[in-house]
């Protein structure tokens, strides 16, 4: 389990969130609740987002407990991160889903690296080296973007390799909480160097990583999910402050309600009272889950 421990600066974007409007870009459709089967389907995704929370001799040997045990086909290619600087990270190949796996642990909140790297909060443009051809307009959360660039280059190889090795079509990337920024960020980044194969990104608890530019690119270019957990107050975060941060939520949210439904919410920061961006109420014990039965990083204590 997680101890949890909140920066200041995340407090202080919790009440500024409270004090601003609602933005003029929101997409008003209705939600719909996802059925059982279509709940379950995420399963697998979840339990790979998981696994990014164990060590990586675990995950490398793909030992990590239940969240292994309920892939146990998954074919590891490389592994790498420290827990601290740079979040573990694992690449591999599933049978089952016929797809390459790609995944990024999250905010550990009893290490403090994590927890600065989430409060670099300022803008700024993407590295055009590794983003080449997008637009100096769109700009992301610096420490996401800082994080990200320490194992882009090392998981772009990792995920050539796999695809060649299992003659795969399909990517998929998937990532909770700070690991979900960096799977949105893998999920633009990536297509930009490998073609020939579908790409597709799953997060959860993912918070806000870029300016309406960003999130409109994404929503245009990317196959994205991002699944939050009740009250949860991080994908809320950082806020939108007039001509300071426009940092603005990409579409593609489900919803787990409390009543444990799944709500899918169209358009970006739906207002619906069933999604997320017009929920006032704030429970960070929500951040790591349930999703479906499972606390991301709950397995890996039993093994590490």
């Amino acid at each position: 389990m997680h101890t949890v421990l909140f920066s200041s600066s995340f407090v202080l974007a919790i009440l500024t969130t409270q004090a601003v409007g609602a933005s003029k870009h929101i997409k008003r459709h209705s939600p719909t609740a996802l059925t059982p089967s279509e709940i379950n389907a995420y399963a697998p995704l979840t339990r790979f987002a998981s696994a990014a929370y164990c060590q990586t001799d675990t995950t490398q040997s793909w030992t990590c407990g239940d969240d292994c045990a309920a892939n146990a086909d998954f074919k590891p290619v490389a592994v790498g991160g420290n827990g601290l600087s740079v979040q573990f990270w694992y690449v591999g190949f599933s049978p089952s889903l016929n797809s390459v796996i790609v995944a990024h642990q999250g905010t550990d909140n009893t290490k403090l690296e994590p927890l600065l790297t989430d409060a670099m909060i300022l803008l700024r443009s993407l590295d055009p080296g590794l983003f080449p051809g997008l637009s100096s307009n769109i700009l992301v959360h610096a420490g996401f973007a800082g994080t990200h660039a320490q194992t882009a280059t090392a998981i772009l190889s990792a995920v050539r390799q796999t695809i060649t090795k299992y003659q795969a079509k399909q990517v998929t990337i998937v990532g909770h909480s700070l690991g979900g920024a960096l799977a949105l960020l893998d999920g633009v980044y990536l297509p930009l160097h490998i073609k020939g194969v579908s790409f597709r990104t799953v997060t959860y608890a993912m918070s806000k990583v870029g300016n309406q530019a960003f999130a409109d690119y994404v929503d245009a270019n990317v196959s994205l999910t991002h699944i939050n957990n009740k009250d949860d107050p991080i994908p809320r975060l950082p806020p939108a402050i007039p001509l300071l941060l426009d940092y603005h939520q990409t579409s593609g949210e489900i919803h787990i309600v409390e009543n444990g439904n799944w709500i899918s919410c169209p358009g970006q920061e739906n207002p619906s009272p069933k999604c997320t961006s017009s929920n006032t109420r704030t429970d960070i014990k929500d951040h790591y889950g349930p999703y479906n039965g499972v606390i991301m990083g709950g397995a890996c204590a039993k093994v590490s």
